[in-house]
């Protein structure tokens, strides 16, 4: 697949990890999922999805019963999604994804890691076209998957592009199509062992290892952020 995707794979990887181990944000997770589509997670794909992916980081079944009650109540209510825009060093662009019951200290905290670091942040709206939202789902490869086969029988539950890498396996489609393509995973059994709704750019570019690893010391900075859900670039 080439240097980018590898990129583009361990970082995201590295990502993934390191937030999702935050149980707090996985519980920000859950109940926001709840609190926009109910507390039933059969009729509830991302609520689903969120515990599923709590429960694949050992999450205690007590917080995550506790995260799907706090979106009955009051603080739920106050729990607001918020995006942040903004530029980092060498230009990279930046998308963050908030969950916060303050935004006033959530802005103040963002804005203050761009300054920081040798970027700053964009009016809202500014970079949304430079992103597709996307639902992405990973699975083992096995033997007993035809990936030709695969990618026909889920087209019509949209399916738009499946990349194979070692032994595992990811699959993309439109975000609106979230819901759809992990019922039809779970209709053919495969295991969907991560799920969630990313940013990917329209147009990746390549950064030398050196600007990589002042763009990484922002996003690390960010990311360690508790109202932080999810931080996107436009890194190839």
């Amino acid at each position: 697949m080439g240097r980018a995707f590898e990129y583009r794979r361990a970082s995201k990887e590295k990502r993934w990890d390191k937030m999702s181990k935050t149980f707090p944000k996985l519980g920000k997770t859950i109940t926001m999922a709840a609190k926009e589509g109910g507390i039933d997670p059969e009729m509830n794909p991302r609520l689903r999805t969120a515990i599923q992916n709590a429960k694949a980081q050992n999450m205690p079944k007590d917080n995550i019963e506790a995260a799907i009650k706090r979106s009955l109540g009051k603080d739920a209510e106050a729990i607001a999604e918020v995006f942040y825009e903004g530029k980092g060093p060498h230009g990279v662009l930046v998308f963050v994804e908030c969950a916060t019951d303050n935004t006033t200290r959530t802005v103040a905290n963002v804005k203050s890691y761009f300054n920081r670091l040798g970027g700053s942040m964009v009016p809202t709206g500014s970079l949304e076209f430079m992103f597709s939202r996307k639902a992405v789902f990973e699975f083992d490869k096995t033997p007993e998957i035809n990936i030709e086969e695969l990618e026909l029988e889920l087209i019509d539950a949209g399916l738009q592009e499946i990349i194979v890498e070692d032994d595992k396996i990811w699959a993309y489609a439109d975000y609106i199509d979230f819901g759809t393509l992990s019922k039809a995973f779970e209709d053919k059994g495969i295991s969907i062992t991560k799920a969630n709704l990313q940013r990917i750019p329209n147009s990746p570019v390549e950064f030398t290892e050196e600007q990589l690893t002042d763009i990484e010391k922002m996003l690390d900075k960010i990311e360690d952020d508790e109202d932080v859900q999810a931080v996107y670039t436009n890194i190839a």
